[in-house]
Parts: C-alpha cells; sequence; structure tokens
C-alpha cells in the first residue's frame, strides 16, 4: 500500500479533506465470544462482506480465552451456502516457543498441517483457560471470490501455553477450490470461547 507522506506547506494549503486518501483497511465486522461454540463471519449476513469487494480479507483475534484448558485455536471456511466446513486444505506449520522459566526453548516444524485434508487447521498450539492465558494474532484470506485459483491464507498467533510457555506459531497454505469462498468458522477444538474479539478487515487496492 502507497505510503503519503505530507510537509508543512502542503498541509498548510488543504482546504478541504474530501480530497485525502481514505484507508485502506477497512473494518467490516466485529464479533465478541461469550461462552461461544464457534465465531462465523457469512457474506451477506450480519453486515459481514467477504466476496469479489476487496482482494485481501484479515482476522485479528483479541485475547481470545478458551473454556477449556490446553485447546488448539482452528478455522474452516466454506462455499455458497454450504455449512459443513470441510473444504480440503493443504498448509504447512511451524511454531518457536521460549517458556517462563527459561528451561525450554524451540524452533520446529510441526506435525498440525495437511495434505488436502477436510479438518479444521489448527492455528495455534495449546492454550490455556487461566485467568490471565488468551491468544491474539491474525489470518491473512487471499481473494476468496475467485472461481480460478484455489485460496491461499497466512495466519501468525501468540498465545500464553497452558504449559507456562509464550508460542508463536505460523500457519500457511490454502484452501483446494476455485469455487468462492463465502464463510469462515473460527472455534477452539474442545470446549468454547469464553471470551475474546475476532475483527474482519478489508484490504483495499492490495
Amino acid at each position: 500500500m502507497a505510503l503519503v507522506k505530507y510537509n508543512n506547506n502542503s498541509l498548510s494549503a488543504i482546504t478541504s479533506t474530501a480530497g485525502m486518501p481514505a484507508g485502506a483497511m477497512v473494518l467490516i465486522k466485529e464479533q465478541t465470544a461469550s461462552s461461544s461454540s464457534t465465531i462465523d463471519f457469512i457474506d451477506g449476513t450480519s453486515d459481514v462482506v467477504l466476496d469479489g469487494t476487496y482482494p485481501i480479507y484479515l482476522f485479528k483475534f483479541i485475547n481470545v480465552h478458551p473454556a477449556t484448558d490446553s485447546v488448539e485455536f482452528s478455522f474452516q471456511v466454506d462455499t455458497g451456502t454450504n455449512t459443513s466446513y470441510n473444504q480440503q486444505i493443504t498448509s504447512t506449520v511451524f511454531r518457536t516457543f521460549h517458556d517462563e522459566a527459561d528451561s525450554g526453548t524451540g524452533l520446529a516444524y510441526y506435525d498440525q498441517d495437511q495434505a488436502n485434508g477436510t479438518s479444521f487447521q489448527d492455528i495455534s498450539d495449546d492454550v490455556g483457560n487461566g485467568n490471565d492465558e488468551s491468544l491474539a494474532g491474525e489470518l491473512r484470506l487471499f481473494n476468496p471470490s475467485s472461481t480460478t485459483y484455489v485460496k491461499h491464507f497466512m495466519a501468525i498467533t501468540q498465545d500464553y501455553n497452558a504449559n507456562d510457555h509464550s508460542l508463536n506459531w505460523y500457519t500457511a497454505g490454502y484452501i483446494n477450490t476455485t469455487t468462492a469462498i463465502t464463510r469462515a468458522r473460527f472455534k477452539f477444538e474442545s470446549g468454547n470461547m469464553d471470551s475474546g474479539t475476532i475483527k474482519l478487515y478489508g484490504i483495499k487496492d492490495s
């Protein structure tokens, strides 16, 4: 996205803000969990846009807290009016960690990937449910409305692991369909999302 730089002279000459560039990232929908089994974003429902309006969609996870201890956070998508959330995904995962006691560290490929699998794709390790434990991060979904190409995604999450680790998790892959994606679902592997916020943004001109 372009960086616009103004100086003193250009600012003093402004008589109207109508011509100033709008932000490239547009908030579409914010949802807050409250003992929620899933959080869904469905194109055309509750003001959600998930179509060809934007080339990239960005989901942000803010202090997502599980009701159950040591559970992985995951997502899946679907097409049209389908609600099975079982699209084929091919993915790759690696993670880094460091524990509070400074006794354990790691950087390694992790086996939570899929090869044309239809399960929910894990995008975090075991998030703790202690009062101060939660997950934060983001997921990018590229051109979900394409009917030519598969749909690429990239996710980075950071969580307070149930074993008192700071755990940084990297996931990337593609959803192996040329049908337009119209919905996305987020959930923990078991139990509810006790609290937390997920925001959906559209990224313009990208």
